[in-house]
């Protein structure tokens, strides 16, 4: 990590309580307006106003009802239920903004991929270029049984198809339509030429595509590319495809391993590895002192909420902790679930054992990332300290209040970040969020998708 500006995300899930069990009873949350298109659009409005980045939007498909074996407590807690789509909020956001990007999370396992890269393709258009893919894989069993399956695809098997699925978006993005294939001459009545129009003749494990992408090209071709997944197969997956990856994780050590590791894999793929960038997710407490900070925190742990927390456990490790007493000692279990979970926890502290009652306290506020607190100039030194000991690129900035805990961050945090140097001057004139994040509009020719360009 240098002394560069960091890659600063909002961080949001188009739910009443996202990693904050429990807080959306506070008399300040204002998440219960999630269905409200003016909630987004502020939240937007300020997050590009005050310089960053994007707005990275988390999804789930499924209830979450491993807890118990019932939906009941996250459905009565609003623990990331209910919840609805993120991809709709996206034109809006985008019409109100000048800079901001959007990262949207998009699970593979369930939809088409020649369905999927023209939704993309859209909303690329439409946002002058300001789209990333968050590419998941979808865990919960709940989504299975609803999506026409009797479980949930096995963990290793899930990224196998993922990578089928973006083979073929990579086919119909970066291959299909050449580069002056769209022509938009009245004169001669040709808009498109159809000899530069090419079916991208896709026959693989999972998926058949035969013909052409639908859509012209947009600015970026293929949206930025996000990924979370550090579980070993989760890793090759994003040392392969990722240009932004998101890691779990609450001590820099650990993210700092992750790091090291995925860097290694990438180059063993044949990509540049020092060309990715590393962001996790922080919640930040903070106000004008360190003692205003702390006061604040003081206040909201008092609206935590247990089982809120250990359903939302629960969904992440497919471990039903209803079953355990709350001074279990927490130890590693291979799941098809989201084995980075339970293990960020294990690992957490060499001279602690962790139970199940630290755990669910914990992630009350922020879930299994982590918590700073403090005035300006702390959490700015919290911020560069994370980044130098992690070599984290950048932070994804969640709620523990919406949208207090954002606008929080800007009124205090963030003049203390531009005052160093570590806020991304915005540029005059709007460019694409891969130019904004990387240099340059287009993927770099040592990603595999590079390799479906017409030469």
């Amino acid at each position: 990590m240098s002394d560069a500006p960091f890659l600063l995300f909002g961080f949001m899930m188009n739910v009443p309580g996202h990693l904050c069990a429990g807080l959306w009873r506070h008399p300040q949350d204002q998440a219960h307006r999630y269905t409200e298109l003016g909630y987004w659009t502020n939240i937007a409005q300020q997050l590009d106003r005050a310089g960053f980045d994007a707005l990275f939007i988390a999804d789930a498909l499924g209830q979450l009802d491993v807890w118990q074996h019932k939906p009941d407590a996250a459905l009565r807690l609003a623990t990331q239920m209910p919840v609805n789509d993120p991809l709709l909020l996206v034109s809006a956001m985008a019409a109100v903004t000048q800079h901001l990007g959007f990262g949207i999370t998009v699970s593979t396992t369930y939809e088409q991929p020649y369905l999927l890269a023209r939704k993309f393709t859209t909303l690329d258009h439409l946002s002058n270029g300001r789209i990333a893919w968050n590419v998941v894989t979808s865990m919960l069993d709940s989504a299975a049984r609803n999506l026409g399956l009797t479980q949930q695809i096995p963990h290793d098997e899930r990224y196998d198809r993922a990578q089928e699925f973006l083979d073929v978006t990579g086919k119909l993005w970066e291959g299909s339509w050449e580069e002056d294939a769209v022509r938009r001459d009245k004169q001669n009545s040709v808009y498109s030429d159809p000899a530069k129009v090419h079916a991208i003749q896709h026959t693989g494990r999972w998926y058949q595509v035969p013909d052409a992408h639908l859509s012209e090209p947009s600015p970026q071709r293929t949206p930025v590319l996000f990924q979370a997944g550090t579980s070993s197969r989760g890793a090759q997956f994003a040392a392969r495809n990722a240009e932004v990856i998101f890691l779990g994780g609450i001590t820099p050590q650990a993210i700092a391993q992750d790091i090291q590791r995925i860097r290694q894999l990438a180059a063993a793929e044949g990509r540049e590895a020092a060309s990715l960038r590393f962001v996790t997710a922080i919640t930040v407490i903070t106000a004008e002192s360190d003692e205003a900070a702390h006061a604040k925190y003081r206040d909201y742990q008092h609206y935590i909420s247990e089982e809120a927390a250990l359903a939302l456990f629960s969904a992440w490790t497919g471990i039903d902790w209803s079953l355990e007493d709350l001074d279990t000692p927490l130890a590693f279990r291979e799941t098809d679930a989201c084995r980075s979970a339970l293990a960020s926890l294990t690992r957490i502290d060499d001279q602690k054992l962790w139970t199940l009652r630290d755990a669910a306290r914990y992630i009350g506020i922020g879930g299994l990332h982590p918590l700073l607190i403090g005035g300006p100039a702390s959490i700015a030194d919290q911020l560069e300290q994370f980044a130098v000991e992690s070599g984290v690129d950048g932070f994804n900035l969640a709620w523990a209040i919406s949208p207090g805990s954002f606008e929080d961050f800007i009124q205090h945090v963030m003049p203390v970040l531009r005052s160093r140097g570590r806020v991304r001057v915005t540029p005059p004139q709007a460019v694409t969020l891969r130019e904004r994040l990387f240099g340059q509009p287009r993927l770099t020719a040592d990603h595999p998708a590079a390799r479906f360009r017409r030469r």
